[in-house]
């Protein structure tokens, strides 16, 4: 009786597993799934429909992409529900250009390239995204599922390149998930710290049945059982994919959580700057992201009336005559201050690690990241009130808290002193001719002074934009876009793709170094082809001086570094632009010459102007590792 019983056991625990195992396989073959919903064969519809449905209703209205069989089915959707479809001319700018919507707009940026070689060109740039805490979506086609590690046509692992990269990375298998694979990435993408999401959407999720059971669906009749077992896998699996695919779904865009921070946490700073003598406010780039408008932030930053440095996108936050604006003389500032608010501000190089900040210094640090919020607190600086939260927010509750509050009028008066008597020594280096060519601050100068009140600026350099950094004002909020803490060269062509489509009204201008300038030349095509006139300002010194500088003067070689002054200009006008040259001959009419790029960009033509530089000793000292 013991053994029957026992066999009984054995028998029902056997029973159970296979029962189990049947339907772990059942699911997972999508099976129990057909029971409640069919796939529909006779449809015309494809999931390239879905995913331009998600994108509307998340008020996406461009698409930057380089044309892929793997993807034309989302940009012939998007097309028809009116998204417009921005081809460029290679991936790194539709990924650039999707990071500077985001960054402009407030709302998700989107790229999409095929797969394979698509994908990988756009790694740099979805890393430059990260860094600069862009939120973005970056949408990757690839080899139908069931193809994968069989030797399809550009069939790598993409989710193993995008995992350090983004916040999210999402294969999708089936059409019915299209939906909510794309709603969660986005807010995601939005989130806390913003960043890139990335989502692979293989091609057999794209196209319609009839297309995709043609391709991977098996042949009709079969020999053998091992024949007609692939065939009915194969059948399974096409089905399988279209179940439900066109039952109605909720596409809007699912809540975003900002993290804020707390009323005390305002509260203690509010203390520390009531007792501070000498305050001083560091903006970085988050402070710009959403939901604070920047003009918010600008009004509690001017009711506060403490003296400010703004950096990366903060850049433009406080007009160019503001008082409290202030560009020069950062380090010695930063050591004289007895309180430091860092708004979205890091201690990373730009800040010298944080080794800037004097002894009694109390630094309050607000950020939304953690890892960002203490960069190097353990070693070289220490936090008086470390806040993981939005910066923007932080700003405006301790201005409405402090009320009343004015800032010592001789701290902010001998700040601006020094600020004066520095851009007095600039001008004046200015007025000095450079050995050969035009000196690269007079050209800055003479541009600084022409900028309209609605113009954009795009920074895509070394040496030069350094120096522009420091001569050119952004004239609104969100009017400076820069590569961020990444520093990659290359962003100029797609920044600048994605401020005029996002603001047709701005005079976009590109500062180039003749370096740099190479990543994207060619995309002057792009803005010819979609009518986007922007304005390239080209700093030709024939060098990566940048690197040159100190190269030369530590090891004693210019190798690699040395470049020849090309007729960018003329490349331009090949690719359907319009083109001026600059050199030292044309000195008394760079007003003219500047004047004469204004008027052709405002009658729709893309400009270039390839401005001939010589050597300064501006920017001595500086280091680019």
């Amino acid at each position: 009786m013991a053994l029957l019983a026992l066999l009984g056991c054995v028998g029902a625990v056997l029973l159970a597993a296979t029962a189990t195992a049947l339907l772990v396989a059942a699911y997972r073959l999508g099976l129990l799934y057909r029971l409640l919903y069919k796939a529909d064969p006779r449809s015309p519809r494809y999931g390239g429909e879905l995913v331009a449905e998600v994108l509307k209703a998340h008020g996406v209205r461009f698409i930057f992409a380089l044309a892929g069989g793997h993807i034309s089915p989302i940009l012939v959707a998007s097309e028809k529900l009116g998204i417009r479809v921005v081809d460029t001319r290679h991936e790194a700018t539709a990924v650039f250009a999707a990071d500077a919507v985001s960054r402009l707009s407030g709302r998700i940026g989107v790229a999409a390239v095929t797969a394979g070689p698509g994908v990988t060109n756009a790694v740099t740039a979805i890393k430059n995204a990260q860094m600069a805490e862009s939120p973005l979506l970056l949408i990757g086609g690839a080899a139908a599922s069931l193809q994968k590690g069989r030797g399809a046509l550009q069939d790598i692992d993409q989710l193993s390149l995008f995992r350090t990269l983004c916040k999210a990375c999402v294969s999708v298998r089936t059409v019915r998930a299209i939906v909510p694979a794309l709603r969660q990435a986005i807010a995601t993408a939005q989130s806390g710290t913003p960043g890139p999401v990335f989502v692979e959407l293989p091609i057999d999720v794209l196209y319609p049945f009839h297309v995709v059971e043609k391709e991977v669906g098996g042949a009709k009749s079969a020999r053998g059982f091992r024949g007609k077992l692939v065939q009915w896998y194969l059948q399974n699996y096409v089905h399988n994919l279209f179940a439900g695919a066109w039952v109605p779904r909720d596409v809007t865009p699912l809540p975003v959580k900002v993290p804020l921070a707390t009323e005390d946490e305002i509260q203690r700073c509010v203390e520390l700057v009531s007792r501070a003598t000498k305050p001083l406010v560091l903006v970085g780039s988050q402070a710009l992201l959403p939901p604070t408008p920047a003009e918010e932030l600008r009004e509690a930053l001017e009711a506060l009336g403490i003296p400010c440095y703004l950096g990366g996108a903060a850049r433009g936050l406080l007009p160019p005559e503001s008082p409290l604006l202030l560009r020069q003389n950062r380090r010695d500032a930063l050591r004289e201050a007895d309180l430091v608010l860092l708004a979205g501000a890091v201690c990373d190089f730009r800040l010298s690690y944080g080794r800037l900040f004097g002894r009694q210094t109390a630094v309050v640090a607000v950020n939304r990241d953690r890892a960002q919020l203490l960069r190097n607190a353990d070693v070289f600086w220490r936090p008086r009130l470390a806040v993981q939260g939005d910066a923007a927010s932080f700003v405006v509750g301790l201005a409405r808290r402090l009320g009343g509050y004015s800032c010592p009028r001789d701290w902010l008066g001998g700040l601006r002193e020094a600020e004066q008597r520095k851009e007095k020594a600039n001008r004046e280096k200015a007025a000095t001719p450079t050995p050969q060519h035009l000196n690269p601050l007079d050209l800055l100068y003479c541009l600084d002074a022409l900028l309209p009140p609605e113009s954009l600026l795009v920074a895509d350099g070394g040496d030069f934009v350094g120096t522009a950094a420091y001569i050119v004002r952004p004239r609104r909020p969100l009017s400076w876009l820069d590569p961020g803490a990444f520093g990659t060269l290359g962003v100029g062509g797609g920044f600048a793709l994605g401020a005029k489509l996002c603001r047709p009204e701005a005079e976009v201008w590109v500062l180039y170094g003749d370096g740099s300038l190479g990543y994207s030349l060619i995309e002057f095509d792009t803005f010819v082809r979609h009518k986007t006139p922007i304005i390239a300002l080209v700093g030709n010194d024939a060098c990566w001086s940048q690197i040159s500088r100190e190269q030369v003067a530590m090891l004693g070689s210019n190798v690699a570094c040395g470049l020849e002054y090309l007729d960018y200009h003329v490349v331009a006008e090949a690719l359907g632009g319009k083109g001026f040259m600059v050199g030292r001959p044309d000195s008394e009419r760079l007003d003219a010459v500047l004047r004469a790029a204004q008027d052709a960009c405002r009658r729709g033509h893309p400009v270039l102007i390839n401005a001939l530089i010589g050597k300064t000793d501006f920017r001595e000292g500086s280091i680019s590792v």
